[in-house]
């Protein structure tokens, strides 16, 4: 099956799964989940892909079996990023940016869980870059453990299973799998989409309140104080 590489090949969800196989397929579930280096990751179409692979038989894994650890893969990274976020606290709000961080990632990811609150572990499973800062974010707001952990299996299970059974059950359409390079794709766009409506509805709020505040700054026909013009006038 030849896909198209969105980006380097070594990004490519085909070629990381002939290379590295299943193994590698969790590893890199694990660290999109839950590690800072992990956000660039192919989470969504990588999991696609490994359900097609599975349906096709070119991946020769059981499918309850190949769920169960993508599944529980997503789940300890989530655990991994979260303790990190309580141990490392403020602190990560005032690191430098590097090649592969940047602070508008940790804001971006503070936003959306500071929007939906706990059941933010559920929806940024669903979106790129987000799904990778938010549970380190719920570690620095020291979200309830309990409900921390709910939330995340429960995220889990939907992202994880949920994306790989349906690349395993639209595998089984000729046509999804003699143009599996347009719906790896439609995937990449459509698990962008949140995060553009974000940014631009992010970008709309502050060009609002620089609006307004340059309003309230520089109001037209405030009239001067009575008791000034008074002094003035006797001059």
């Amino acid at each position: 099956m030849n896909t198209l590489a969105l980006g380097p090949s070594w990004l490519d969800p085909d070629y990381l799964i002939q290379t590295f196989g299943l193994i590698g397929v969790l590893v890199i579930v694990f660290a999109e989940s839950g590690l800072l280096i992990g956000f660039f990751l192919p989470g969504d179409s990588l999991l696609f892909t490994t359900g097609l692979l599975v349906t096709t038989g070119k991946l020769d894994s059981p499918l309850w079996l190949v769920c169960t650890l993508v599944v529980a893969a997503a789940i300890i990274g989530d655990q991994v990023g979260y303790l990190f976020g309580r141990k490392v606290g403020p602190a990560l709000f005032s690191r430098p940016d590097s090649k592969l961080f940047k602070q508008e990632n940790v804001e971006k990811a503070h936003e959306f869980f500071e929007k939906h609150g706990p059941k933010s572990l559920i929806l940024a499973r669903f979106v790129p870059i987000v799904r990778t800062f938010t549970p380190i974010i719920a570690g620095v707001s020291r979200m309830n453990y309990r409900s921390f952990i709910t939330f995340n299996v429960i995220g889990g299970v939907l992202w994880g299973a949920g994306v790989t059974l349906l690349g395993a059950s639209l595998g089984k359409i000729d046509f999804v799998h003699k143009h599996i390079e347009l719906i790896l794709v439609a995937i990449v766009l459509i698990s962008v989409v949140p995060i553009v409506i974000e940014y631009l509805r992010a970008r709309s709020q502050s060009k609002k309140k620089r609006n307004d505040e340059g309003t309230g700054h520089d109001a037209p026909g405030t009239p001067n104080p009575p008791a000034e013009r008074g002094r003035h006038a006797k001059r």
